[in-house]
């Protein structure tokens, strides 16, 4: 089984494709992995790995391991261009989110006060009124609709709650209106002998309808770059993303991203 990518709680800095050269903050366990959706193409493997011993990073310790590598990076002179939250699970889920993000925020003004604070989230957890305290602090609160449908949410991104729709995720991503990113990964294949695709036309429409609900701020469109644990999933090619960046942009007036 593939296994989590990140072993510790600070990593990087890496070139993102999606947001520039990125210092990545990992608050989830270093040696398994804790997350409220369990996706077919999730590159740090599914939730049945466990979820490790070391559990989620202390505030203090994210702060001083932060801190001890921003420090260096300014002394040296290296770039950077944005502090990233993802790692090996959802990070929204650690109990002190809010708290984390006002001390990342205090120490990227202190080092790098040009750099953006981005926080990659399923939106599982945008309803919490901490965390969307939080959410609202960050430069880029970049939340995931995979799908407008919810019986294909549920075999892409299989969130653990049986109640969680497709309905509840627009929802809750809405309420972010104007600040926020909506981030969609487009693939095809199969699990389990279920087809499962979100690109086909009735898929496109319901997404394109959806985005109009949210308003965005952006749109960010990707596909499959690294392996999948499902291995069956496909890479879309570019001229399809590229394809329905444009109906985005014509049809939902939103800005769009494709990456």
């Amino acid at each position: 089984m593939q296994t989590v990518l990140f072993h510790s709680t600070i990593f990087g800095p890496i070139k993102s494709r999606r947001l520039g050269v990125s210092l990545g903050v990992n608050l989830t366990p270093d040696d398994g992995k804790i997350c409220s959706f369990d996706c077919l193409y999730c590159e740090a493997g599914f939730n049945a790995q466990g979820k490790g011993t070391t559990g989620f990073s202390p505030r203090e310790e994210v702060a001083r391991l932060l801190e001890l590598k921003l420090r260096a990076m300014s002394e040296a002179g290296e770039p950077l261009d944005v502090i990233t939250f993802s790692g090996n699970g959802e990070p929204t889920l650690h109990p002190e989110f809010e708290a984390v993000i006002q001390d990342t925020i205090a120490l990227r003004d202190k080092y790098y006060p040009e750099a953006k604070v981005s926080v990659l989230s399923n939106a599982t957890r945008a309803d919490d009124s901490s965390v969307a305290r939080a959410l609202r602090l960050v430069d880029n609160n970049i939340l995931k609709l995979d799908s407008a449908v919810t019986s294909t949410m549920r075999l892409l991104d299989r969130p653990g709650s049986k109640a969680y729709t497709s309905e509840k995720a627009i929802d809750n991503i809405k309420a972010f209106r104007g600040e926020c990113v909506v981030q969609t990964m487009l693939t095809r294949g199969e699990h389990e002998g279920k087809i499962v695709d979100n690109t086909t036309p009735a898929e496109l429409d319901a997404l394109i309808e959806a985005y109009k609900i949210i308003e965005p701020r952006e749109v960010m469109i990707y596909s499959l770059d690294r392996p999948s644990p499902e291995k069956s999933l496909q890479k879309v090619t570019r001229e399809e993303l590229e394809a329905f960046g444009r109906r985005v942009r014509e049809e939902a007036g939103v800005s769009v991203q494709v990456v």
